[in-house]
Order: C-alpha cells, then sequence, then structure tokens
C-alpha cells in the first residue's frame, strides 16, 4: 500500500516522546548518581598535623633537706591549778563586809571578808585588863617578899613565910605567862575576823553574802581561789615512752607544749615537772605534770589540751614535709622531679613520720624535688608545671593533726 502525504507527516511527531522521556530519564539517572555516590562519599581529609605536646600537671614541690629532727611524744591533758583554796572562817561571827568580786585576780595578803569584830576585840581586852591587875598584884607580893627577907635576916620572920611570900610571886608570875598567852589568842581570833587571800589567784563564785553567819566548823567555805600564774597540765603518756621521758628529764628541762584539742594552735610553752612514781596498770600509761607561767591566761583550769613533748632530737637527717610521702601497692614512694621536669616514683623508706614531717631512712638523696601536691594527677613519667612552696620551713597546710590518744610518732612500715 502506498505511504500517503499524512502518514509521512505524523511519524516525525510519534518519535518526539520517546526522545523526550529519554532525556528525562538519563537526567534523573545522573541526578542520582550524583547524590549517591559523588556527594555522599567521605570528604579527603586534611593533611595531618603535627602531633601536640602533652599539657603540664601543676605540682607544689619541696627539697629534701638536711636537718634536727624534733621527735615528739603527743597525749590529752587537763589544765589543772597548783593550788586550789576554799576560803573559810576559823572563827565564829557575822559577816560585814566583803571586799573581793567574783572571778577577781587577787594577790596574797589582799582582804577578803569582815567577820564582826567586836566580841573578839572585847576578849582581848579583857585579857589585856587581866594582865594588868595581875602585873599589879606581882608588884606588891615582890614588895612583901623583899620586907619578909629584909626581917629574915634580923630574924624578926620566919624562913617558912619567906618561902610562902617566894611561891605566891612566882604564882602570880606565872599567871601573867598565862594572861600573856590569853591575849595572844584573842589578838590572833581578832586578826581571823578579817581573811586574807591565802594566794595568788583568780576567786570563783561567791558563796556567802554579807550578813550571814559563819561559823569555825562550816563545810561550805566563803569562796574558792585558783591560782593561774603558774599553772599546771596533767596529762598521761603511753608507759612504752617512760624510758625516753625519763631519760631526756635526767638530761635536763623537758619542753612542753599545750596545743589546743584539735592540736592546731599552741597555747603556751612550759617544761615538765613531775612524772607520776607508778604506771596505770588499767589503762597503761603514766601519768605527768608540767609546769606553765601562763602570763597571758590563755590556760584556763578545766581546759581540756592536747600537749606536745620534745623527748628527743635527731641531728642533720633527711626530711620532707609529710605529704610528700605517698602510699603504693608496693609501699611508701615519692614522686621525684627530674631535670626534665618530669616525675618518677621512688620507693622510700621512712623512720620517723610526725606533723614535723618524715624523716627519709632510705630512697632519697638531699637537694631532691618532691612533690608535695597536686599528685592525683600524676603518674610515672609524667610532665609537670612545678612551683616551690610558699617558704622554706612552711609545713603542708593539710597536714593531718597529730594523734588524740597519746600515741607517739608513728614508724612506717
Amino acid at each position: 500500500m502506498a505511504e500517503t502525504k499524512e502518514d509521512k507527516q505524523v511519524k516525525p511527531r510519534r518519535r518526539w516522546p520517546v526522545f523526550l522521556t529519554i532525556l528525562i530519564a538519563g537526567g534523573l539517572g545522573y541526578g542520582g548518581w550524583r547524590h549517591f555516590v559523588v556527594d555522599a562519599a567521605p570528604a579527603p581529609m586534611p593533611e595531618t598535623k603535627a602531633a601536640q605536646a602533652p599539657a603540664k600537671v601543676p605540682v607544689t614541690y619541696a627539697e629534701v633537706k638536711k636537718a634536727d629532727y624534733p621527735v615528739h611524744s603527743y597525749g590529752l591533758g587537763t589544765v589543772v591549778p597548783f593550788k586550789t583554796v576554799t576560803v573559810r572562817s576559823r572563827v565564829d561571827g557575822e559577816i560585814t563586809k566583803i571586799f573581793f568580786k567574783q572571778g577577781q585576780m587577787v594577790k596574797q595578803g589582799d582582804p577578803l571578808v569582815e567577820i564582826d569584830k567586836r566580841p573578839y576585840q572585847a576578849a582581848l581586852d579583857q585579857a589585856t585588863a587581866k594582865k594588868a591587875q595581875d602585873e599589879a598584884n606581882l608588884r606588891n607580893d615582890e614588895l612583901n617578899l623583899q620586907r619578909f627577907q629584909n626581917l629574915a635576916e634580923k630574924s624578926f620572920e620566919s624562913k617558912q613565910d619567906v618561902d610562902t611570900q617566894q611561891a605566891l610571886v612566882d604564882q602570880v608570875k606565872a599567871q601573867i605567862q598565862g594572861d600573856e598567852a590569853a591575849i595572844d589568842n584573842a589578838q590572833t581570833n581578832l586578826g581571823y575576823t578579817t581573811i586574807a587571800a591565802p594566794i595568788t589567784g583568780r576567786t570563783g563564785f561567791r558563796l556567802i553574802d554579807p550578813g550571814n553567819i559563819v561559823h569555825a566548823t562550816d563545810q561550805t567555805g566563803i569562796v574558792t581561789i585558783a591560782q593561774l600564774q603558774p599553772i599546771a597540765v596533767q596529762f598521761t603518756e603511753p608507759e612504752d615512752q617512760l624510758p625516753a621521758i625519763s631519760k631526756a628529764y635526767d638530761g635536763g628541762t623537758v619542753p612542753v607544749d599545750a596545743l589546743s584539742s584539735d592540736g592546731q594552735t599552741t597555747l603556751s610553752h612550759g617544761r615538765l615537772a613531775v612524772i607520776d612514781n607508778s604506771v596505770n596498770q588499767a589503762t597503761g600509761t603514766i601519768s605527768l605534770k608540767a609546769r606553765f607561767d601562763n602570763q597571758d591566761n590563755a590556760l584556763w583550769p578545766g581546759l581540756s589540751v592536747t600537749t606536745r613533748m620534745l623527748v628527743n632530737t635527731q641531728r642533720q637527717v633527711l626530711v620532707v614535709p609529710q605529704d610528700a610521702v605517698q602510699h603504693g601497692p608496693a609501699g611508701l614512694f615519692a614522686y621525684v622531679i627530674g631535670d626534665d621536669d618530669k616525675v618518677t616514683a621512688k620507693p622510700i623508706k621512712v623512720s620517723l613520720d610526725s606533723q614535723d614531717g618524715a624523716v627519709i631512712a632510705d630512697g632519697l638523696a638531699s637537694g631532691q624535688k618532691v612533690v608535695v601536691a597536686g599528685q592525683s594527677r600524676l603518674q610515672n613519667g609524667a610532665l609537670v608545671d612545678a612551683q616551690p612552696m610558699a617558704s622554706t620551713g612552711e609545713k603542708v597546710a593539710s597536714r593531718s593533726a597529730p594523734p588524740a590518744d597519746g600515741a607517739t610518732e608513728k614508724k612506717a612500715d
């Protein structure tokens, strides 16, 4: 069949949708390839930078030094007065005056209380009058004796009368001696009506007010006076420390410091005064007493304190602050800072350890730098930024308080 002219015009029109469909499919395929293949591919890594230097760990260090190391023994004590006096009356009577204030410091001899003097003054006057009477009788009897002796020389008086008169004179003399004793007794009782301070110290609460009647037999006193200067601290130490304490005591003055109950503040400086003559078998301790001048009244009777007694001094030993000593699985060690600012954990041996520092028996040398703060972030070979302690002799601030159970410096294993 022959192809007409209209058929030739229709065929090109039918090919156009096919080409359009192919073009759209190609565009969609290219877009998918860009999205899922090209764009999803990881970006090329930038050029690797040089590894950064590790950060330095900030620490505080101290130098190992040779020094004299004081060996202290710590204990618990109580402040007690050297003397405590309860003032009582030695005569009976009414209190008419009180010269002191409660809590006042008084000196020995200062008047405290006055008791009604009138009965005792009357007794003194009576004794004085009796003595004057007897002295008058004595003068008369002595004159009679003289007359009897003169008459006896002329045989006008018998020897018996002379002897009788002599006995009368001696009797009156004895009465006068008794009168003098009565006067002394009356004067003493009159003196007791003014009660003076028997010691220098501080008064407590007044127990009797003016107007009260006091008696020599009263058990309740008028006031209590406690001596504060000097004052004592009574404390205990373990019995195994007795040989060292006795040796130090025999060698001279043994310094004793009184610290606050938490052991952080020094209240006063004194010296060992007395060692008890027996050990308490129930507690295994020995009692001691130290004397303190207490010029500033820092110590008060009844105050609980921690005592620090110097029993020995080790000369020129290696000493580091207490916080330089670390505890590890293998024992004690310390971080030593090298010249390259890197730390090395050095095993050490400690012979004595207290708040005054640690004595190094082995493992360190004089002049080495040991870390005393910041060890928690360290490991062997770590690089550090080291700063010295504030001062050479300064003790580590975080030092633990001295033992409160009377134990001395502990020896490390």
